[in-house]
């Protein structure tokens, strides 16, 4: 486990723990549970206290932890048969975006991710979950397979933003994404879309326009990162922590906010410590999610889309 700054406290507590399991090791005819079982719930006490208390900028930690459970860990997880479909047919596949045919609870669904990697070389082959222009044409071409059999959408966000170079921007990167966005308002097959660490700018928004949006409880979703925004207000980025508290980018301020419609709760000390509980809770959130579009026309589904959006303009949500 990486411990983040503010969790330090808890990150001694446990190594004390595994110190008196370490002498235990070496001297088996001396026992050191209770010292161990001391460490351990004082540990988790201390978890509790720290999560309960959590800053915008601490959260912000927590959904860029590199432990926290990613899209791929999702759709190993949750979906069956799953069948990755590649390429834009137009110039490139994106490794930053994994998208296909899956079922999930025995029913057939379009699968959407932005992956980000978990080490060295598999963030570098997914160009740390940033798209390209490519990835969202793959996105739009997925979703037009979707509509046209009548397949839901299962959207994962996770992206610090769609990815800023010169070529992405030569190939068009800022129409991809809107283009995307068009075609998610334009669906008659239902989307549910999910945060599940960072979700940001239009690289986020080209795959969360959806009927149905949910946060993981300490996920961010905002228009700029905390960096970014400190350095146009301020011009200096380590006022970073003060950006995030302005942006209201939490779970809890968006949901209040009218921006999505769930928040799923995470296990004590985020993702990263229990994944598998973790994504199980995303599973019966998807669900619920998609379970309240049954019975819906193709038309009522984007009728339903456009008046959630066209709401979050209501300043009395605010």
């Amino acid at each position: 486990m990486q411990y983040l700054d503010f969790e330090k406290g808890v990150a001694e507590l446990q190594g004390k723990a595994e110190e008196w399991r370490a002498l235990e090791r070496s001297d088996p005819t001396v026992d050191h549970s209770e010292d161990v079982a001391r460490a351990e719930e004082k540990a988790q006490a201390l978890l509790v206290e720290i999560y309960q208390k959590l800053t915008p900028w601490q959260r912000c930690q927590i959904a860029r932890h590199p432990d926290r459970p990613h899209a791929r860990d999702y759709i190993d997880q949750l979906f069956d048969e799953f069948s990755p479909l590649a390429g834009d047919r137009g110039f490139a596949e994106d490794h930053a975006v994994i998208g296909g045919l899956a079922r999930f609870r025995g029913e057939a669904v379009v699968v959407l991710g932005q992956e980000k990697g978990n080490d060295t070389e598999s963030r570098l082959f997914r160009n740390f979950g940033m798209a390209r222009p490519e990835g969202y044409r793959k996105a739009i071409r997925l979703m037009e397979m979707a509509d046209k059999f009548d397949l839901p959408v299962m959207c994962f966000v996770d992206t610090p933003g769609a990815y800023p170079g010169k070529g992405a921007e030569e190939r068009g990167q800022a129409e991809a994404i809107a283009r995307s966005t068009e075609k998610c308002l334009q669906l008659g097959a239902p989307i549910v879309s999910i945060v599940i660490g960072e979700g940001g700018s239009g690289g986020a928004v080209a795959l969360a326009t959806a009927n149905r949006i949910a946060m993981l409880e300490h996920s961010i979703y905002s228009v700029i990162s905390p960096e970014g925004c400190a350095s146009i207000l301020w011009k200096n980025a380590s006022k970073a922590q003060e950006a995030a508290a302005a942006l209201r980018l939490t779970a809890a301020d968006l949901l209040q906010l009218g921006v999505i419609d769930r928040v799923v709760t995470e296990p004590v000390g985020g993702a990263q410590r229990a994944p598998k509980q973790a994504i199980e809770r995303v599973s019966n959130t998807l669900a619920e999610m998609l379970e309240s579009m049954k019975g819906m026309s193709r038309e009522e589904i984007v009728k339903d889309r456009r008046q959630k959006f066209l709401k979050m303009g209501d300043q009395r949500l605010a």
